[in-house]
């Protein structure tokens, strides 16, 4: 064996020696594994206000540490609007084996909770998530649920009094809602009916399900005067909240909404929660669970942001 061989393999094996007694995160520095994570979202992907939502999430997640390509994967399910749907896209997400997924909205949540009891969940914008059963309680949800709730069922009081201290000519509410996309609305619509009963004011709870119903419920609110508009938050009601603004301004028709998109987008007068802060907040639990924590240990939040929006008065129903 020649003299310059030898030396090669004593050096090699000097070397594999000297490794061996290395500190384990000295011996080899691999690359962090790219971790997943799987949204659940109730609005379309080519709706603006769910775009903005997640352009947040993102945000957060990257001034977390998180970068999308990098050490992060993201896959999106979008228009998360039914049950059915709900389902398809959650056996979708899971065949994917996602480290974390985000459910925005109770269809998306049950959806997921009925899937998985092992892959951990952040849900935004749930209403009473005790009382429909996806935790135990906000201080130790336990299992692999947790989140951030939107309002209480509460809230429907408040929607009837802001209305009539607005328009204080308002005899007659109905209350607009989808029951099957927004079970939690029973609830609202007891609450507004509370109120409006103190308020000496009739009151209609007014569940829809197709758009057309939407058009003849304010049609027939708008037959007389005195009429007034709440408008409860599910993903029927946001997903067709044009027609419902444009329905409301065309008849004069005052109108309180539960989230910041409607007024924004012409509608009279919104109250409710802030979303995008919702989806900010989601991204730090997401962060937390990456890094090891058990979602059954992170409280669920209660909202602490709340926003009024006011506009200018509807237009006048046309001559």
């Amino acid at each position: 064996m020649r003299i310059d061989q030898l030396k090669r393999r004593e050096f090699i094996a000097a070397l594999g020696a000297a490794a061996a007694g290395w500190p384990l995160s000295a011996r080899a520095q691999q690359p962090e594994r790219k971790r997943r994570i799987g949204v659940l979202i109730q609005l379309a992907e080519g709706d603006p206000e769910g775009q903005g939502r997640l352009a947040a999430f993102r945000e957060d997640l990257e001034r977390l540490g998180w970068r999308v390509g990098i050490n992060l994967q993201i896959d999106y399910r979008w228009a998360i609007s039914s049950g059915e749907r709900a389902q398809t896209a959650t056996a979708e997400l899971l065949s994917l084996a996602p480290d974390v997924v985000l459910a925005n909205g109770t269809n998306a949540l049950r959806a997921v909770q009925q899937a998985t009891r092992t892959v951990p969940i952040v849900f935004t914008t749930v209403i009473e998530p005790v009382g429909q059963g996806f935790v135990a309680n906000l201080a130790h949800p336990g299992g692999n649920i947790t989140g951030f709730s939107y309002l209480e069922a509460s809230v429907g009081g408040k929607w009837l009094n802001l209305l009539k201290q607005i328009a204080p000519q308002v005899t007659r509410v109905a209350c607009v809602f989808n029951p099957q996309r927004g079970p939690y609305s029973v609830g609202i619509s007891y609450f507004a009916e509370e109120s409006a009963q103190r308020s000496a004011v009739q009151y209609v709870a007014a569940p829809v399900f197709e758009p057309q119903e939407i058009e003849s419920v304010l049609t027939r609110l708008a037959h007389d005067p005195g009429g007034g508009l709440i408008v409860s938050p599910d993903a029927f009601t946001v997903t067709h909240r044009k027609l419902i603004i444009d329905l409301a301004a065309h008849y004069g028709l005052p109108a309180v909404y539960s989230e910041r998109v409607f007024a924004a987008e012409g509608g009279l007068v919104s109250y409710g929660g802030d979303y995008v802060d919702h989806f900010r907040q989601a991204a730090t639990y997401v962060n937390r669970i990456l890094r090891g924590e058990k979602p059954g240990n992170l409280p669920v939040q209660q909202p602490s942001k709340f926003q009024l929006v006011l506009i200018s008065r509807p237009r006048k129903r046309s001559a």
